[in-house]
């Protein structure tokens, strides 16, 4: 009995603890959360050899880590320095990456295998970063640098998919014949790094490896170099270059055309803005959905609103076959009438518009446009500079900045990307370079901060080339 009673006063004190503890409201049932996320990277624990290992001569090499880990996209992530013929073979398993070279080591020479972030630890991918394993065949460790920024110099943007290539001893026929000696990544900043060098005379490029081969040889990679040789021994500074195609890369068009399907009905659209309004600065056109043959141009009339025929219209057809082109001086604020007869114009299966039609439309006022000026300090006119307006990486306008002060009382409302063009043959383009002539590419530069123009508003900024 006294056993008995014991075990209901231990089960109404567990009772009245819980109640304590968790409340008077009912108690919910729920998953362990499994705690904080593991956000640790991987730690080296040893190397064999040991890492800035001196008058190595062997061929394997293994890491150990606290703990499991992974080495992601070996070929993509991991670059050898000197670039080797064949590439090591690199495995892991658990703790351990092991490292298998299968080139025969030069002597003297400063080895480093950058794997980047391609070691990571097996459970949250947390990246062991940018390390490099650092060894010589020689009785020291080649300590210099060399760094360096490469743009594109179409844009002034940088390009990371590229690669930087460093030629000891090189020739300017190198870059196309043989591999580079080192190679390094270039960062979303386009900034690059050599290390481990020795002293000596080397030649830098920049690629975008089509082919993989480690070379230029196409007119479509796009490609940088330096005209002079770099020494380096210490005191190099950065090294800049600006990278281009020099041939435009053209698609391949299918040997079987796509079959041309014509619709029955002919259609059109305008360009004509919100409310059926003229842009004074661009021309009028009519969008059709099938390819024409116009048949009498003659017959597409613009009028004022008393239908009077306005001289001086060109009425044409673009080149696609399918826009038909007005040109008009439009002046502010002024209204129209487009009358456009039902037999004005036909496809190629003769489908003519359903029915004779006449567009009602009015110009733009001056309140619909703003006011731009642009302010230039330590302007070098030597140079050439060009200002490129951008919409979604086109350039809808182009300025020659031949003074101090530039100012457009029409401008178009919207956000912008502002460009400088150094335009070295004062062509009004961009022109890429030739690597064979020792012709650098015309380098532009875009701004970091877009210009919003507002209607019947005064914009302005200053710009600093």
């Amino acid at each position: 009995m006294k056993i008995k009673n014991l075990l209901y006063t231990a089960a109404a004190f567990l009772f009245i603890y819980f109640l304590s503890v968790t409340g008077s409201g009912c108690a919910q049932i729920g998953a362990p959360t499994g705690g904080p996320r593991d956000s640790i990277p991987p730690v080296l624990v040893s190397a064999y050899p040991k890492v800035l290992s001196t008058n190595f001569t062997g061929n394997k090499i293994t890491l150990v880590f606290d703990e499991y880990i992974n080495v992601l996209e070996v070929q993509k992530n991991v670059i050898v320095s000197p670039y080797p013929k064949t590439f090591p073979v690199i495995n892991f398993k658990l703790k351990e990456v092991s490292i298998k070279l299968k080139d025969t080591l030069l002597e003297n020479t400063t080895y480093a295998i950058n794997f980047g972030n391609a070691i990571v630890d097996n459970n949250e991918n947390n990246p062991f970063k940018e390390f490099t394993y650092v060894f010589s065949t020689g009785n020291t460790i080649d300590s210099l640098k060399l760094s360096g920024k490469v743009l594109m110099a179409e844009t002034g943007k940088p390009d990371s998919t590229l690669q930087a290539l460093l030629y000891r001893n090189g020739n300017d026929s190198s870059v196309e014949q043989r591999k580079p000696n080192y190679i390094a990544k270039i960062d979303r900043n386009g900034i690059f790094t050599f290390t481990n060098l020795s002293e000596g005379v080397y030649k830098i490029y920049a690629l975008k490896d089509g082919d993989g081969g480690k070379t230029y040889n196409s007119k479509i990679e796009s490609f940088a170099f330096v005209n002079e040789d770099i020494t380096i021994n210490g005191k190099n500074d950065s090294v800049r270059l600006y990278a281009y195609e020099e041939e435009k890369d053209i698609k391949k068009v299918s040997a079987v055309p796509a079959r041309v399907v014509i619709e029955k009905k002919l259609k059109y659209t305008s360009s004509l803005g919100t409310g059926g309004q003229q842009d004074v600065l661009t021309n009028l056109e009519l969008r059709f959905n099938n390819k024409l043959k116009l048949s009498d141009s003659s017959k597409i009339i613009l009028t004022d609103t008393n239908y009077n025929k306005i001289e001086g219209v060109s009425i044409s057809l673009d080149s696609t076959r399918k826009n038909i082109i007005i040109k008009n001086k439009w002046p502010l604020e002024n209204y129209y009438r487009l009358i456009i007869p039902k037999g004005a114009v036909s496809d190629s299966a003769n489908n003519v518009l359903a029915k004779s039609d006449t567009i009602k439309f009015q110009s733009k006022k001056e309140s619909d446009y703003g006011s731009l000026t642009l302010r230039f300090t330590k302007i070098d006119s030597a140079r050439h500079p060009v200002i490129q307006f951008l919409i979604s990486a086109e350039i809808v306008k182009s300025i020659k900045a031949t003074g101090p002060n530039w100012t457009d009382k029409f401008f178009n409302p919207g956000e912008y990307e502002l460009r400088i063009l150094y335009d070295t043959n004062n062509n009004g383009v961009w022109d890429p370079g030739n690597y064979k002539k020792k012709i650098q590419p015309e380098h532009a530069l875009t701004l970091d901060k877009k210009l919003t123009i507002k209607a019947n508003w005064d914009n302005e900024r200053e710009i600093e080339l």
